[in-house]
């Protein structure tokens, strides 16, 4: 059974099937023909029914609808200007108000692909004008987009909740340590570069600009510290921080800044229905495929080779940090949490590794996979943005593997890099 699951969705994804069709015509293909008992259709909608059934899911539409709203309504301008007057005058200016636009609309989106889409054509786009080479800037802003999904909120982080039975407010305090340090990795590798092929750098902000510039950035700034600050004093769960940020986000575009009109809220809506009826599908058939995946035994198998391999932690997260980075070459993060991380777990808790922990190095192997070929998607929307070739894009983003590796192996070797700041403001886990 086990080689029709994983062959069948290999070949159904190779010939341009969608994931979710392709995951769960894989799944019902295999326990039709490989297995000894029938599995009957009403067992399939019941898992698929059954995998929908979790209220934490609906925080994905509304963090979607949240950026999509922050995009249209224009506030993404006001963030990458407020970084560009914090850090614009370093050597390499824009590409550092790159790195921190990205962090600060991290604290809005929660999805790399949004961080890339939107934002990136205003950074390309200033970057262009200022002289900065198409490659470093295609390179650099790719490579910052991953740090939407470590900052909180992130989506990625909420299915592997879903999933993994984790605490979602344990996981975004823990992506907010490796996200700075991901900055601060990537702002090094600006530096160098800089450097090296003396790229320019903005004037050093008057009082006066730097309080223009503050002040119309101070609402949308307010976001990650509202929808942190209520997850962690208990007034809101993590899917209720979602639609308080959609209703702010919707609230700063219509009535605030008035850059949005019924028919843009509309478009917006429809987009964000559209997207996450994709995704529902993903987790729909993923739950069947997996559920199939466990029937076969092939969890229990994995779970006792990697324990008959080593009992150490730390190999074993090397391990699974090595097969992480592989598949995030072929599948998307969504697909890839919702597949291997009923396979993963029970090992992660028989030999002691922090969920939180996990969870974090998980989603970061996922996110450096993002930048990678063949399917990198982030590759792809920059291509797309950008009209740079693919390989053109390939060759300039690989130097920034560097950083984001060296933030992997920091916290895949101190896991209190990721735990300190949950156990500091929700306790120890136990």
């Amino acid at each position: 059974m086990i080689y029709m699951l994983t062959l069948g969705l290999i070949a159904l994804l190779t010939i341009g099937i969608p994931v979710g069709f392709g995951l769960g015509a894989a799944a019902l293909y295999s326990s039709i023909l490989g297995s000894s008992s029938p599995i009957f259709a009403t067992i399939l909608s019941q898992k698929m029914l059954f995998g929908m059934q979790n209220f934490l899911l609906v925080a994905i539409p509304l963090f979607i609808l949240a950026a999509k709203l922050m995009n249209t309504a224009g506030i993404t301008n006001k963030l990458f200007g407020f970084a560009n007057t914090l850090v614009g005058f370093m050597p390499g200016g824009l590409g550092h108000a790159n790195i921190v636009g990205s962090l600060i609309f991290a604290g809005m989106s929660g999805a790399a692909v949004a961080d890339a889409a939107g934002l990136g054509q205003i950074e390309l786009k200033a970057m262009k004008q200022a002289g900065y080479d198409d490659d470093f800037s295609v390179a650099i802003t790719a490579a910052s987009s991953t740090i939407g999904p470590i900052f909180p909120p992130s989506i990625p982080m909420v299915v592997f909740a879903f999933v993994s039975g984790a605490s979602v407010g344990r996981l975004f305090l823990g992506g907010v340590v490796p996200a700075f340090l991901m900055c601060a990795t990537m702002m090094l590798m600006v530096h160098y570069y800089a450097k090296k092929r003396n790229y320019p750098r903005e004037p050093f902000p008057t009082l006066k600009i730097a309080a223009k510039s503050f002040v119309e950035a101070f609402l949308p700034l307010l976001t990650p510290i509202v929808l942190l600050g209520g997850i962690w004093s208990g007034v809101f769960t993590p899917t209720e921080a979602a639609a308080v940020a959609a209703v702010y986000a919707l609230v700063l575009g219509v009535l605030i800044y008035r850059e949005l009109s019924l028919k843009d809220v509309a478009r917006v809506f429809i987009e964000t229905a559209r997207e996450s009826a994709i995704i529902g599908i993903v987790v729909a058939t993923s739950s069947f495929y997996g559920w199939i995946l466990m029937k076969s035994g092939f969890t229990i198998y994995i779970g006792e080779w990697i324990v008959a391999l080593t009992t150490d932690p730390i190999y074993i997260l090397m391990l699974i940090n090595v097969f992480l980075l592989i598949v995030g070459c072929f599948l998307d993060s969504t697909v890839a949490i919702l597949i291997i991380t009923p396979i993963l777990m029970p090992v992660i808790l028989k030999v002691g590794i922090d969920p939180t922990h996990f969870g974090v190095v998980m989603v970061l192997n996922l996110m450096i996979g993002l930048l990678t070929p063949p399917f990198g998607i982030v590759l792809f929307v920059m291509q797309q943005v950008s009209g740079i070739s693919f390989d053109r894009i390939v060759k300039a983003t690989a130097p920034f593997y560097i950083p984001l590796g060296t933030v992997l192996v920091m916290i895949t070797f101190i896991p209190e890099i990721v735990t300190w700041l949950p156990n500091l403001l929700m306790g120890v886990s136990r």
